[in-house]
């Protein structure tokens, strides 16, 4: 059957046919978005809370999502990965039930953000399996050699969902109460559930042998580094932006993440092809620099104008360094554990948005919001150094070291 399926998936067709399942992705990250600009203003004005208790009650999800990434990836590994599709979507409609029982008992604060709690653990357990699943149903498709496209494809459902999530999410919280996100991420789940129900089984067929999870993860970690890192300016943007805003009495925060978000979608779009060109590492190095400017501006604006030019070109900057550090770690395990490897790289955006919460969230309680891009800025700006070094001692792949690497065993 997928042999099949390749052989029908022309080059015109390969876009579509990559869309067609990074849609899950999309689905997955929309109901994320949805709830993402408003979770922080329900827990500190509804329910009386501090900043940094939002901030890892929102983080939280990450700690299932990290759990369930490595699980996915067996799954995806083994059995294909339309079971994790469907059972990912699944969580995402139980999230939406939990969020909406959470908003019912917003008048017992403790009692609501304790249902919050495990809405955003239900999340994460979603988040982790539907992370790296369809983008291996999309490789497995279009053939290995289209990887580079299908991560590029997969980031942009990704963050172009949390854009049309989160203005929505707003618009949906003061006109119908938080209560509203809760019914539209149940609908939303319940809708992936089927599509995914509609989509043809199938598995990668190498004969390579498995390595262990732990083996993989220790391959890809270096690359996962510098993700986690670069990944700490989108976490402090997405989670402290509406925070930041209402600090210095500004308005339009949603407009600020939806601007990087925008500028994100457009850099893989347009720059995409510069991975293949100029290599991961060299596009990620510069990707690293250009995202740090964009928070170097965020933390100097005066206004929320120049805010928005920062915004954006921190997110054009951190638009290709997960698909940049990505194609370089995939290519070193076998193409058996191509599951894993993404599933395992994909841990360590999670670890750097489930720090960000607590960290960032620290930072702003005991110095002020005006350091957490300051934070951000630094942080980012030591994985373009790591970057910078992995690149300088990194021993290039040649065609024959990948074929020695996909035969290579597990013992």
């Amino acid at each position: 059957m997928q042999s099949d399926i390749q052989a029908d998936t022309s080059s015109s067709k390969v876009p579509l046919t990559i869309a067609s399942f990074v849609t899950f992705t999309f689905l997955g990250y929309f109901t994320i978005g949805l709830a993402l600009a408003v979770l922080p203003v329900f827990i500190t004005r509804q329910l009386g809370f501090s900043t940094m208790i939002a901030g890892i009650a929102i983080s939280i999800q990450y700690i299932t999502t990290f759990l369930s990434r490595g699980y996915a990836g067996g799954i995806v590994d083994k059995k294909g990965p339309k079971p994790a599709v469907i059972m990912g979507m699944i969580g995402f409609a139980a999230s939406g039930i939990l969020l909406f029982i959470a908003y019912l008992f917003k008048d017992v604060p403790a009692l609501s953000l304790g249902i919050l709690v495990v809405t955003r653990l239900m999340t994460g357990f979603a988040e982790g399996l539907i992370g790296a699943s369809p983008v291996n149903w999309a490789i497995i498709v279009v053939g290995d050699h289209h990887t580079a496209k299908a991560i590029s494809y997969n980031g942009i459902a990704n963050y172009g969902a949390i854009a049309a999530g989160a203005p929505l999410g707003v618009i949906l919280s003061n006109s119908f109460g938080l209560g509203s996100i809760g019914f539209v991420i149940l609908a939303v789940g319940i809708i992936g559930y089927f599509y995914a129900r509609t989509k043809v089984a199938v598995k990668g067929n190498s004969t390579a042998p498995r390595q262990p999870f732990l083996k993989v993860l220790k391959t890809v970690s270096p690359y996962g580094i510098c993700l986690a890192l670069g990944g700490l300016g989108f976490g402090t943007i997405s989670t402290f932006i509406t925070l930041y805003y209402t600090s210095l009495n500004w308005d339009g925060a949603v407009l600020c993440l939806s601007v990087f978000s925008v500028l994100f979608i457009l850099g893989r779009l347009f720059f995409g092809g510069s991975i293949d060109k100029n290599g991961g590492m060299k596009t990620a190095i510069l990707c690293l620099a250009l995202e740090t400017v964009g928070l170097l501006i965020l933390w100097l604006a005066n206004t929320p104008h120049l805010a928005l030019v920062g915004a954006g070109i921190a997110g054009l900057g951190f638009s290709l360094v997960f698909p940049a550090l990505g194609v370089e770690a995939v290519k070193r395990v076998p193409a058996s554990n191509k599951g894993a490897a993404l599933g395992g790289y994909g841990l360590f955006i999670d670890i750097s948005l489930g720090l960000t919460g607590p960290l960032v969230g620290g930072v702003a309680s005991h110095f002020g919001m005006m350091y957490i891009f300051p934070f951000s800025m630094g942080a980012v700006f030591i994985g373009f150094i790591l970057a910078g070094l992995l690149a300088y001692r990194q021993q290039p792949l040649n065609d024959s070291d990948v074929q020695t690497s996909q035969r290579s065993t597990t013992q």
